[in-house]
């Protein structure tokens, strides 16, 4: 009991003006300027949302049908929706979700991404990152998720190239991470 408890308050006690405490605005620009510059190499897009905390509504559910990792999992599938990553012309966006709180990374991939890599990979892909976040690297954590993420899209949905000599491929998501 006193674990949930301990959970709870940690969620309850954290907010948006923690996580601008945690992503500087430099590192906002960084990572922003990383995403434009994946997606002139491939038709995918990326979205990264950082939260400090989970909704109230999200903690109310914890139980042991919802333990936590399937609350942050279902929080980031509900900010895939929110933020129309799911409305690419090729079905291939893919979201980067962070929860400050528990450290916890969620990549969430379209229709159109999932048919060439399976849960089980990216699974992996967020094992191999999980350090970083653990030790409060976020940048550095999240640099590799888009790494990795990137050469998955550039595998699958790479772009042709006269798009990649001087004409400005479409942007259907903004590259700049959204804080909450």
């Amino acid at each position: 009991m006193l674990n949930k408890l301990e959970l709870l308050l940690r969620h309850l006690w954290l907010d948006a003006s923690d996580t601008r405490r945690a992503i500087a605005p430099d590192m906002l620009e960084r990572l922003a300027a990383r995403v434009a510059a994946s997606e002139r190499h491939h038709s995918g897009q990326i979205r990264i949302c950082i939260e400090a905390a989970l909704p109230a509504s999200y903690l109310w559910r914890l139980n042991s049908q919802n333990p936590l990792n399937e609350l942050i999992r279902q929080r980031a599938i509900t900010l895939f929706g929110k933020l129309r990553v799911w409305d690419t012309e090729h079905n291939n966006g893919v979201l980067i979700y962070l929860l400050l709180a528990e450290q916890a990374i969620e990549i969430v991939a379209d229709r159109g991404l999932m048919q060439h890599v399976n849960a089980q990979q990216w699974q992996a892909m967020i094992a191999r990152m999980s350090n970083a976040f653990h030790e409060n690297r976020y940048e550095d954590g999240l640099a590799q998720a888009l790494e990795e993420t990137s050469a998955i899209l550039m595998t699958h949905f790479a772009r042709p190239d006269d798009l990649e000599n001087g004409q400005t491929p479409p942007n259907e998501l903004p590259d700049l991470p959204m804080l909450q």
